[in-house]
């Protein structure tokens, strides 16, 4: 692992994206909550937390990071013109620590889309989990940094 001993303790922030790519059909059924498996985005929303908590666990020679606060938004990004809907789930993890948490929000994010998918396979099996990506860091010695996508 990296030595973080020397640095100091700041606020830092982390924002990562993704997206879960699926048809018109699996997308009535989570906003309906019709999924024969329940409330979809409310169970991704507690496995993308509980994944973030225990990243150090999963990524090796990550460190073990407490948080601050973990919040996993979802935008439903609807297209009337065409087949191909879109949930985007958002990651934002704020801690006081001496490294930062982008692999957290990363996780986050991760497990979140995963558990979309896995909570409708028995609606569709085709959908596509994309763009996952860090959008935001704050804190530390490099302080903020901003994805240009």
């Amino acid at each position: 692992m990296v030595d973080i001993g020397g640095k100091g303790t700041s606020l830092r922030k982390a924002v990562a994206k993704g997206v879960i790519i699926l048809n018109k059909n699996t997308l009535a059924a989570i906003k309906s909550g019709d999924a024969k498996k329940g409330d979809v985005l409310g169970a991704a929303r507690i496995a993308g937390i509980m994944a973030a908590k225990k990243t150090a666990e999963l990524i090796p020679l990550c460190h073990t990071l407490s948080f601050d606060s973990c919040v996993i938004d979802f935008n439903i990004l609807e297209n009337s013109e065409t087949e191909e809907q879109r949930v985007e789930s958002v990651c934002t993890v704020k801690l006081h620590g001496k490294t930062g948490a982008e692999m957290e929000a990363l996780t986050g994010v991760s497990i979140a889309l995963l558990t979309i998918y896995d909570m409708c396979k028995a609606v569709e099996r085709g959908m596509v989990i994309s763009d996952i990506r860090l959008e935001e860091k704050s804190g530390g010695a490099s302080g903020l940094w901003r994805s240009g996508l």
